[in-house]
């Protein structure tokens, strides 16, 4: 507040959470959301780009006082910065070209050295891979956004991701299909991170996001981002 900057980090490479367009602008649900919290106080944002591999070391060098853009919770991550209140609860779940469904439907289909999956370097997804599919070729992207693209194209076969990626993405590409999107591989939560030992922030940054969610906004620009996959 006195220096009237927000300091957020943020990868840009995770619709419909954060992305960065062709034109430098950010956009995405978290990205209105932080907009939002940064008029409250009031600030203008700085935004630091970071990727998935670095995002806790840009976090703390680059003095981030938020991060956002479908950040999941996890024990090791909770090791070295704190984090919000629950934002949103969705697990991962495999997407993959819908004319193989049938053969790709389960892990025991996926966990073979002849199926290609495709993650993010560095990021949950990854770790999930790694311990749900040890047997299956892993393919580490630097480029979140091709994934898709290379999944369409017979590059990969399987790509693991949060249920809200993968039902925006496979609205955006008719090719592919979310896998039992009812049925997460495993439980999952997103929120904001903060720096750990700022209690009079966390305490802010929850009572406004409360108030967000109570209030329906936050509900109301995922079903309004969920729509432009459509489009």
């Amino acid at each position: 507040m006195q220096q009237g900057v927000l300091r957020v980090c943020t990868t840009g490479d995770y619709r419909p959470y954060s992305f960065l367009r062709g034109d430098g602008r950010y956009e995405g649900i978290d990205i209105a959301m932080v907009q939002s919290l940064a008029d409250s106080l009031p600030a203008s944002i700085q935004w630091v780009p970071t990727t998935w591999k670095t995002l806790m070391k840009d976090f703390h060098q680059q003095s981030c006082d938020i991060a956002g853009g479908g950040v999941s919770v996890t024990l090791d991550r909770q090791k070295q910065a704190g984090f919000t209140r629950v934002v949103s609860v969705e697990g991962k779940i495999p997407l993959v070209r819908c004319a193989e469904q049938q053969r790709l439907h389960s892990l025991v289909q996926m966990d073979r050295p002849a199926v290609r999956v495709i993650a993010p370097a560095g990021g949950t997804n990854e770790a999930v891979v790694r311990k749900q599919l040890p047997r299956a070729t892993l393919i580490l992207s630097h480029d979140n956004v091709a994934i898709f693209q290379q999944l369409v194209d017979h590059k990969a076969d399987v790509m693991i991701t949060d249920v809200q990626e993968a039902l925006f993405q496979q609205q955006r590409y008719p090719w592919l299909c979310a896998v039992r999107p009812h049925a997460p591989l495993q439980y999952g939560e997103k929120a904001y991170m903060l720096p750990r030992d700022d209690m009079v922030w966390k305490m802010y940054v929850d009572q406004w996001l409360h108030l967000r969610q109570a209030d329906g906004s936050y509900r109301a620009l995922a079903r309004q981002w969920m729509a432009t996959a459509a489009d």
